[in-house]
């Protein structure tokens, strides 16, 4: 018995390729009808199936930050965050240390 040809294999290749699609497209059809079923049955949407909770509305305004510099001599302060105030730089500039004004 002769052995196929190479051109008989790669036919034999691609006739395999498209029945392996062909079963894959058909089972996921089959898959996605069964799951919208489900949803119909139990009244499921997409964003349950993600699993996500509503979003919460974030509360207005944030947390405040406590002081943790003030200049003795007009009473202003940072928190530290952010850029340094003008009063603040300018008085490290003037050689005055940053721990000067700790709380």
């Amino acid at each position: 018995m002769p052995s196929p040809s190479i051109q008989e294999l790669l036919a034999q290749k691609a006739a395999l390729e498209k029945q392996i699609a062909d079963a894959q497209r058909s089972a996921r059809a089959d898959a996605i009808a069964k799951v919208k079923a489900l949803m119909a049955e139990y009244g499921l949407t997409a964003a349950d199936l993600a699993g996500r909770a509503p979003a919460a509305p974030k509360p207005e305004g944030g947390k405040k930050v406590a002081a943790k510099y003030r200049d003795p001599a007009t009473g202003q302060t940072w928190t530290g965050r952010g850029l340094k105030p003008k009063w603040l730089t300018a008085a490290l500039a003037a050689g005055k240390q940053l721990s000067d004004f700790a709380i």
